[in-house]
């Protein structure tokens, strides 16, 4: 089983809640969403594993059982093409949960009228492979989002 934990501090909102129709229909794959604190922060590898896709505004880390899990920066900020995301890995790169992967600042996300919401998703799973999803809690970094059987 893997254990995600949340790459942010915030809310945690839910998938359905996100405002884009590709996530909240779980089509990248199932998960869960946070709205995140609006101040610079950096965000964290969800579990242990290797970084297969990385990219301002969104990273994968595949772990040693296979399951990648996808953290997305906002929405539409691949359209910022960058500005205000700061990469601090590279991909490639093995990581430890909680290890830090790209700073940015959700204020700013949202002052460039995007949606600083960040799904965090399962790839390639199904939504009866996760267990204990949270909803309407309050995260901080590294608490759990889900566990993936």
């Amino acid at each position: 089983m893997t254990t995600v934990t949340s790459p942010l501090a915030g809310r945690v909102i839910g998938l359905a809640a996100v405002p884009d129709p590709v996530f909240s229909g779980a089509m990248v794959g199932p998960g869960t969403a946070i709205d995140p604190v609006l101040e610079p922060t950096v965000a964290v590898a969800p579990v242990d594993g290797i970084v297969v896709s990385l990219h301002p505004h969104a990273f994968v880390v595949v772990d040693g059982e296979g399951h990648g899990v996808l953290t997305h920066l906002g929405i539409d900020t691949v359209q910022l093409g960058g500005e205000g995301f700061e990469v601090l890995i590279n991909k490639g790169d093995t990581v430890r949960r909680g290890d830090p992967v790209v700073r940015w600042d959700p204020a700013a996300v949202v002052a460039a009228g995007k949606s600083p919401v960040c799904p965090v998703v399962a790839l390639e799973a199904t939504a009866e492979s996760l267990v204990d999803v949270s909803a309407d809690v309050d995260v901080k970094s590294g608490d759990t989002l889900f566990s993936w059987t």
